[in-house]
């Protein structure tokens, strides 16, 4: 399917590509420094849990700040910066010897440099290059390139973490990281208004999203695909070693989530064309309860580990076109960074608790159990929100703008 693009449209779709990439796949690989830096350094679970949550609710509580300011002075500015922050925040986790210390580079400076260089802030400058019919299939796509990230980074971490030390493998990162400032620099441009739609300030974008019942329950649905993901990512190398398995079995599930997940973020985006996406939303997360249940009631061996981890996969950052798309479709692209700003910030409060919870309930048990069947209780409820959103686009929309 073409989407009919330019020359200087593909290159900012690559630019946001590779973007998502480094982001992704670095905040994929923190799940694996829990297990050496506990051990190494005398904390508890429940810390590195915290600050990792912390990361996510830091992430989740700028994003739509931040996207507002990427709406209104342009992408590359605010990449740039959160490049930088994420690159000191990652030099500082290497260097932490403390708790607090841990807390203010994993947690602070990195969620802030992931708030400048996120999903809303790329989605943004995608969305708003894109016919409206189009725009779910192109940030899909350029999700699914991205999602090349979180699929080769895990074992390649894994082996340097076994190699070199997990100091060194911050280190390297740190490098990785800044990649995405020169990348940055090619998302240039702000946001403009539409043409055929009547103007509107942030003011009133907020107003209108606030009075939307649809958007509300995104709003509350996203929540929980933050607890799921980063209960997951941050837990399962954690979970791994409980059930007694090799660490390399914790590497190669995330392997096999980066590879699952390329596919299912590229069907999410071929779907969206045929059937609403506020409906494959809502199967998406009854097959996360599904799945999870499946794996609670069988033996904790390496293949069904990896099995689990690979079918996840496909369920993993589908979500992400999807709903950004729905949003794109109710308001239009002029304020979609806030605006999806807002929809994330509750994916990260998930997020933050699907992390911190995790370090508490194995610290508390000596087991995960609580959490997973707390994520099944979840996936069920979101699928019940997700089914009666009326994605319809706003009025002021309606002429320009395809249902």
């Amino acid at each position: 399917m073409s989407l009919g693009l330019n020359r200087q449209q593909i290159f900012v779709m690559c630019a946001g590509a590779g973007l998502l990439a480094v982001v992704l796949g670095v905040r994929q690989v923190f799940g694996l420094f829990l297990v050496p830096m506990t051990i190494d350094l005398g904390w508890s679970r429940e810390i590195f849990g915290i600050a990792m949550g912390l990361q996510n609710l830091v992430w989740g509580a700028s994003q739509p700040f931040i996207g507002g300011l990427a709406d209104r002075y342009g992408s590359g500015r605010v990449i740039v910066g959160g490049a930088l922050c994420y690159a000191l925040g990652v030099l500082g986790m290497a260097s932490a010897v403390t708790p607090t210390e841990l807390l203010i580079s994993g947690g602070v400076l990195i969620g802030l440099g992931m708030s400048g260089v996120g999903m809303a802030v790329v989605f943004g400058a995608i969305a708003r290059m894109v016919v409206p019919e189009k725009r779910t299939y192109a940030m899909a796509i350029v999700s699914t390139i991205g999602a090349l990230g979180p699929f080769l980074l895990p074992p390649v971490t894994q082996l340097v973490i076994g190699n070199f030390g997990w100091q060194f493998a911050l280190l390297a990162m740190a490098v990785i990281v800044m990649l995405m400032i020169p990348l940055g620099g090619m998302m240039r441009g702000k946001a403009e208004e539409e043409a055929g739609v009547a103007t509107q300030n942030w003011m009133q974008a907020l107003g209108e999203a606030r009075k939307n019942r649809g958007y509300l329950l995104l709003v509350a649905g996203f929540f929980v695909c933050g607890f799921h993901v980063t209960f997951i990512g941050t837990h399962l190398p954690g979970f791994v070693a409980w059930c007694g398995l090799a660490a390399s079995v914790g590497g190669w599930a995330l392997f096999a989530i980066g590879g699952g997940n390329i596919l299912g973020t590229y069907t999410a985006g071929l779907l969206s064309n045929r059937f609403r996406q506020k409906n494959l939303l809502a199967l998406i997360y009854l097959a996360r309860a599904a799945l999870i249940a499946w794996m609670m009631v069988m033996p904790k061996t390496a293949p069904v580990i990896l099995i689990f981890s690979g079918v996840f996969g496909l369920l993993w950052l589908s979500t992400v076109p999807l709903t950004s798309g729905v949003v794109a479709k109710m308001f239009g692209a002029r304020h979609l960074g806030l605006l999806f700003g807002i929809v994330f910030f509750s994916h990260q409060i998930g997020a933050f608790l699907g992390a911190w919870l995790g370090g508490l309930n194995f610290d508390v048990t000596g087991n995960y159990n609580a959490v997973w069947y707390t994520s099944i209780l979840l996936g069920l409820l979101a699928a019940a929100l997700h089914w009666p959103i009326r994605d319809e686009p706003a009025a002021r929309l309606s002429a320009s703008q395809p249902a």
